[in-house]
């Protein structure tokens, strides 16, 4: 796992989702101004984030200790994103954890969808009975984009819900319902979709119709109360 952390290469098949900004943003949290003990198996990144790896005896537990609230008083920006960062690293670990566990070297696809506006995400892409299973419960629902999701529950966060996709090569869905922010009316909503072993066709399909739902859904949709 630790070279997961450290190996661009690596990073690229885990963390965050393909854009434009994805290596630079790998460079700037891994590797720039960071502090590193491979012999600790321990990381420190940008803003105070740390990692530590632990040995289990065939497995390895991962520890990401944020740095409290209110720790860089330079950056106003850094404390009213504070909660959305937490989020985000919620999705990231799980989705390093998905990744080693189901996908070893493997590279991905991913669809990101992000916006506001269409209520709480799970009621609208109809996940919310699949919310209510414990992890590695098996799932079947009909999915909001015309297709039939089954698979299994991931993960559980306060803010998120992770489910395997069985049809997106074991794929990956992560459901996100960040936080309201100061002086703004409603949370954001997000979604990451990562599809593995899809021909470029397959592919193109699941991301046309992803969007098409989200953009119906989230960006012209009226708000909920």
């Amino acid at each position: 796992m630790w070279e997961a952390l450290r190996d661009t290469e690596q990073l690229r098949r885990w963390h965050g989702w393909h854009c434009d900004e994805l290596d630079k943003e790998i460079e700037f949290i891994y590797h720039r101004d960071v502090v590193e003990s491979a012999a600790e198996y321990r990381l420190e990144v940008q803003g105070g984030d740390r990692f530590e790896l632990a040995d289990l005896g065939g497995r390895t537990r991962l520890r990401l200790t944020r740095p409290p609230r209110g720790s860089n008083p330079e950056s106003s920006e850094w404390e009213l994103y504070y909660d959305d960062m937490t989020e985000g690293w919620i999705t990231f670990v799980h989705q390093l954890r998905f990744a080693l566990e189901r996908h070893p070297g493997a590279d991905r696809r991913t669809v990101f969808l992000s916006g506001g506006g269409g209520g709480p995400v799970l009621r609208a892409a109809g996940l919310t009975a699949a919310a209510g299973s414990a992890p590695g419960s098996p799932y079947e629902l009909e999915g909001p984009a015309g297709e039939r999701l089954r698979g299994e529950v991931w993960f559980r966060s306060e803010r998120q819900l992770g489910l395997t996709v069985a049809g997106w090569g074991d794929g990956l869905l992560v459901a996100v319902q960040n936080p309201v922010p100061p002086g703004k009316p409603e949370s954001g909503a997000m979604m990451v979709l990562t599809a593995y072993d899809l021909d470029d066709a397959a592919f193109s399909d699941l991301q046309a119709r992803w969007t098409a739902w989200w953009n119906r859904t989230f960006e012209t949709g009226p708000a909920e109360a």
